[in-house]
């Protein structure tokens, strides 16, 4: 017999699977040793109050065994027959969109500027040591994108429920820890995440498609209103090169010579509001103490404590983002003369610190102009003057929360786990006033709805851009094709059409959807 069940329990009993099983066996009145396996399908934890709880949803096999396998695996057929689509770009939008290429029976040919995920690590590594950036290889750019190694957080607010478990499911398939299907904000960590990235191409690879690593899109090939392919250019010996077929455009939110391109060439774009501000790192224990409302902290049992806030100021919102227990602070630059942080976890969540960016919401109408590009050149200028104030380096400025809130310079600064180092800085004079002033509004009213989260303990490194794409590539709502350009189907967070890894995938997965469907139509062959 299977039987299902919804139980709360406290985090020492959800903890342990012998003692709660026992705690099952209470609660359906039955002998334990009558129970074969307890397997949680869902779970969640409560800290609204003092006590916190564990919501747990379990399917208990009573004299019975489960199966061993328990989540829906993908078929990947042998595509080396079928007809090319071209997929630029090895985000969570283009690896998703190529796999499900392969399951439509299309042969994905992935093009990806940056290296293999592996050799990422490199040049990630150098950054800290060199105070360099290399434009191709970075925290953007390469093997799995920009999700690869900021945190692999799986939390979306899609209401589209099939398609994120889709997702997820294939993430576990490729290696991720089931753990991702049951946790109510499931997280890979980025020491998992790039064996995972590479099990999907392997998967590609191994179904007849193509991967093709250090290989830059210089332009479409466009036919008389119809994309037939790209031109492409090698890195390592500048070779020339030419994909044909469909092309799905995943390029990233930082890919802002792509936009130049599509701006120049006349291909319809607009511009996109994104959100802007700071990194804020507190002490983990800090955070462990204030949401879980104990002086101790998380205990034995618990993780590291997430938050989430959010508030209007002057009609703007104002929020934090992207939150990374256990976590640390990152260089996410794309290029030289420029600061960008951002965040990342461990699996294990487990460093002293816990940061999230800090933003607020800044919309095209706020940047003066009509450029589609404005809010890009809005940001691009936000981080050339943090670099600046960085000393010309990837060293970051940085301030204290209490003295940024109170317009008071920092004189010393607490430990952080920003590894390039950071440097008093006044951020409260330099950023842009509309950013500055609600920031501080801001966290005034987060500090009295959490006592102890306004505090000089806390650390604002800047500068927060690349919370979303800048730039929208105009599509039909309903084929995802461009607005204009039959055969284009631009896709994910660098479209303008997503926001974050899960988001991204299934946008991916629509537009390879939309490709395979536009290739059956009468009124199209494969150029």
């Amino acid at each position: 017999m299977v039987k299902d069940l919804q139980v709360r329990v406290i985090p020492s009993v959800a903890a342990s699977m012998s003692v709660l099983t026992g705690y099952v066996a209470r609660e359906l009145a039955i002998d334990q040793r009558t129970i074969t396996h307890v397997r949680i399908l869902k779970r969640s934890i409560d800290a609204r109050q003092r006590t916190i709880y564990v919501n747990l949803t379990l399917r208990v096999y009573i004299q019975e065994q489960p199966a061993e396998e328990w989540f829906e695996k993908t078929v990947y057929p042998d595509v080396s027959n079928g007809h090319s689509v071209v997929v630029v770009g090895a985000g969570p939008g283009g690896l998703f969109a190529a796999l499900r290429l392969i399951e439509l029976g299309l042969r994905p040919i992935v093009v990806e500027r940056g290296k293999n995920v592996h050799d990422r690590k490199k040049d990630l590594a150098l950054i800290a040591k060199t105070q360099r950036v290399d434009a191709e290889s970075n925290y953007c750019f390469g093997e799995g994108g920009a999700g690869a190694y900021s945190d692999g957080k799986l939390y979306t607010r899609s209401k589209k429920r099939g398609n994120v478990d889709k997702i997820l499911r294939v993430f576990c398939q490729h290696g991720a820890s089931t753990d991702i299907l049951v946790d109510a904000h499931p997280h890979i960590g980025t020491d998992k995440l790039p064996a995972v990235i590479e099990g999907m191409r392997n998967t590609i690879l191994a179904s007849g498609g193509e991967v093709h690593f250090q290989t830059l899109m210089t332009r479409l090939i466009i036919r008389q209103d119809h994309v037939a392919g790209i031109e492409a250019v090698r890195s390592s010996d500048g070779t020339s090169l030419e994909f044909l077929g469909p092309v799905i455009l995943a390029t990233g939110h930082s890919a802002r010579d792509v936009y130049r391109y599509l701006q120049e060439a006349k291909i319809e774009i607009e511009a996109k509001g994104i959100a802007v501000g700071v990194r804020l790192e507190h002490p983990s224990q800090l955070i462990d103490q204030i949401q879980y409302h104990n002086r101790e902290g998380r205990g034995r049992y618990l993780p590291a404590a997430e938050y989430s806030y959010v508030t209007q100021v002057e009609g703007r919102g104002v929020y934090s983002f992207c939150m990374c227990p256990g976590g640390f602070v990152i260089p996410a630059a794309t290029g030289p003369e420029q600061i960008v942080v951002n965040g990342m976890s461990p699996s294990n969540r487990g460093t002293k610190w816990s940061n999230s960016g800090m933003v607020v919401e800044t919309r095209p109408e706020d940047v003066e102009g009509d450029d589609p590009l404005r809010v890009m050149r809005f940001q691009e200028k936000l981080e050339a003057d943090c670099w600046m104030q960085g000393n010309r380096r990837q060293t970051a400025p940085a301030q204290r929360m209490a003295d940024f809130v109170a317009g008071k310079l920092s004189y010393d600064l607490p430990r952080s786990s920003y590894a390039p180092g950071i440097i008093a800085s006044p951020l409260h004079f330099w950023l842009p006033e509309p950013v500055s002033g609600r920031l501080r509004q801001g966290f005034r009213v987060f500090g009295q709805k959490s006592k102890g989260f306004l505090t000089n303990e806390a650390v604002l490194i800047a500068v927060e851009t690349r919370t979303s794409s800048p730039v929208r590539i105009l599509r039909d709502a309903e084929t995802l094709q461009h607005v204009r350009l039959h055969g284009l189907f631009p896709c994910g967070e660098g479209a303008g059409y997503a926001g974050g890894i899960v988001s991204a995938g299934v946008d991916g997965e629509r537009c390879a959807e939309m490709c395979h469907q536009y290739l059956l139509s009468s009124e199209t062959k494969l150029m």
